[in-house]
This record gives C-alpha cells, structure tokens and sequence, in this order.
C-alpha cells in the first residue's frame, strides 16, 4: 500500500480502482433525488445483520439493503406494498425478479449491499 503503488495516478488508470468506484457511487447519488431529498423509511428485515431502507422522493424510489456482517447472509423482505414493480441495481443495471405477495428473498455477500430502484414498467 505504498505511494509507488496507490497513488492517485495508478488509481485513474485502473477500472477497478477504489476511486473509480467511489467516482461512481458519486454519480449514481446524484442521479437518484432520492438520496438527498427522499424521505427515510426503516424496512423490516428477517436477519439482524441486514438492514433495509427506502428512500422516496416524487416517483422516485430506491430500496437500499446492507449487509453488516462479514458473511454471506439471507433475508427476507416484506414488500408487498411495491407488488408489481421491478428492482433494479442500480451499478450495472440488472433488472431481479418482480416483487409480489410472497417475501422478497435476497442474500448479500459480506459487508455487501443492493440499491434498487423500483420501477413500475417492466424493462
């Protein structure tokens, strides 16, 4: 972890680098209104170790899901208040399963988290 190696040099010409995810967290926030000006509600999540939230702002809806612990963990969400809508993540786009009656299982690696929006129409 030296300066030869981690600089912020290095940084710009790796993909993977830190900086260009944080760059990308960024960008994604700004994006989603949600996140600023949202309001905040506490989802209930079957695992302690995950915590589910959602933000909403005008049509705008993100769900955001975190992970605390550093293992892999399941769990379930009550979300049949948004049946018939699509989770989208939003870093690459990837479009899950529509959300209906039933609890919405997820598991997130280690430390991970999801940002979903939750879209109306299918994509």
């Amino acid at each position: 972890y030296g300066y030869q190696v981690t600089n912020v040099e290095a940084s710009m010409s790796s993909p993977s680098s830190l900086l260009h995810w944080t760059r990308r967290m960024i960008e994604i926030r700004k994006q989603n209104f949600a996140f600023g000006l949202g309001s905040y509600r506490e989802l209930p999540s079957s695992n302690p170790a995950v915590i589910a939230f959602l933000r909403e702002y005008e049509d705008d809806l993100v769900l955001c899901v975190n992970n605390f612990s550093r293992f892999a963990q399941p769990t379930e969400l009550d979300l049949r208040a948004f049946n018939g809508r699509h989770p989208v993540e939003l870093f690459g786009g990837v479009r899950f399963p529509a959300i209906g009656d039933l609890p919405y299982l997820l598991t997130l690696g280690g430390h991970g988290f999801y940002w979903f929006r939750l879209r109306k129409d299918p994509v």
